[in-house]
């Protein structure tokens, strides 16, 4: 029997490699991994042209997974350090690469981690088109929006951030409820400026249908993009990311429709006190959908040490029901990291996720804790070597 996608393999009973390796990694019954993806609570973002991918899971009952942001921009545009990096991710156990390149030969790079990293590789199309039309940004016209969006497909790519939930309506709103530090996403102001210049509405709503089949095709996961993520406390859990929200919730079902696997970006910056309600809540509005967080962060006041306020908050984010966590570095406000801001950052995010699996109960989650507990018992410091982060 043939399949289009993970989800529509699910659906049809077949249990495909990329199920086996991860229902062995994750010790899950096959039946019950599959009734997961089947109902969009469970992903494998695994292009069909990504060949030598390790196939990772994210969603429900599955251990927390993190995310690494890399890439190459007109102020860093060293290809050897941003590989470096990708490098020391994969072997710092990361299982996703995104790459968020805006300058230079940016499918050479993506075309290159595709081929080589086994990884699961994320991008921002939008990113991409400024770079590659080389031309002012109200110039580009929805069908190259959606073009770029075919090009990443094609060269490989696993999951895409398409911002598709500011359209024209929550755009209004969004100008009606004022906040202090407007739109923060750097792929939600580009969108809401080229919807400003044209008066048109957002393509990658307008052709959401398109851009499915282009997903279906080649089994890209669909990561829906919170262009009104909150970049500070105060417009934390306000208005536009919930109206944002409730859009990708009705996207959601339209992708669920089409067997294209999705999951949900969240936020951002957030007290400490509300993000078990933002993880309900969008597990509420996204009909359970695997979700994806920057952070959160949960003080603005520590530029330098973000990879731990982004620990704190991602620790209580994935023991509260958050799939998948973007690293963040001590570098997030300052600069553009070096190698070092990215070990810091896996080695923070890394702590939060296992943390949070223990908390959550994740089947076998806390037996590597109770074996260095059982080697410090001995005083074996060989094995607590072995056995440490």
């Amino acid at each position: 029997m043939e399949y289009t996608t993970q989800m529509d393999a699910a659906r049809k009973g077949i249990f495909t490699p990329e199920m086996a390796k991860v229902a062995e990694k994750e010790h899950l019954e096959p039946k019950k991994l599959m009734a997961l993806m089947a109902e969009g609570k469970v992903i494998i973002p695994c292009n069909k042209v990504h060949t030598c991918i390790e196939p990772n899971g994210l969603g429900s009952m599955l251990k927390t997974k993190i995310n690494v942001n890399l890439g190459t921009s007109r102020d860093l545009t060293d290809l050897n350090m941003e590989l470096e990096k990708v490098n020391h991710a994969v072997e710092m156990g990361a299982e996703a690469i995104m790459d968020l390149s805006s300058f230079g030969d940016t499918q050479k790079f993506r075309r290159k981690l595709t081929h080589e990293c086994p990884a699961m590789i994320g991008t921002v199309p939008i990113y991409d088109a400024v770079v590659y039309y080389h031309k002012a940004l109200g110039k580009i016209t929805a069908r190259e929006w959606i073009d770029i969006v075919r090009m990443h497909a094609e060269d490989g790519v696993d999951f895409m951030t398409i911002h598709c939930g500011i359209n024209k309506e929550t755009a209004k709103k969004f100008k009606r409820n004022r906040r202090l530090m407007n739109i923060v996403s750097r792929g939600g102001s580009i969108i809401f400026a080229w919807m400003e210049m044209t008066g048109e509405e957002n393509p990658f709503f307008q052709y959401f249908d398109e851009i499915l089949d282009i997903c279906r095709e080649y089994d890209v996961t669909l990561s829906l993009g919170d262009a009104c993520r909150p970049g500070c406390l105060q417009d934390a859990t306000d208005a536009s990311q919930i109206e944002e929200l409730i859009t990708l919730g009705e996207l959601t079902k339209r992708a669920w429709e089409k067997d294209v696997q999705i999951m949900i970006e969240g936020p951002g910056h957030m007290p400490l006190n509300q993000i078990a309600a933002n993880m309900e809540i969008q597990k509420t509005l996204c009909h359970g959908a695997p979700f994806y967080v920057l952070g959160p962060i949960v003080t603005d006041i520590a530029p330098g040490y973000d990879h731990i306020t982004s620990a704190i908050g991602g620790a209580i984010a994935a023991a509260s029901g958050a799939d998948f966590l973007c690293y963040v570095t001590p570098a997030e406000h300052l600069r553009l990291p070096d190698v070092d801001d990215v070990k810091e950052g896996i080695i923070a995010s890394k702590i939060a996720a296992h943390a949070a699996d223990i908390a959550k109960g994740v089947k076998g989650a806390r037996d590597i804790d109770d074996k260095m507990a059982a080697a410090r018992h001995k005083m074996d410091w060989d094995e607590m070597f072995e056995i440490a982060l």
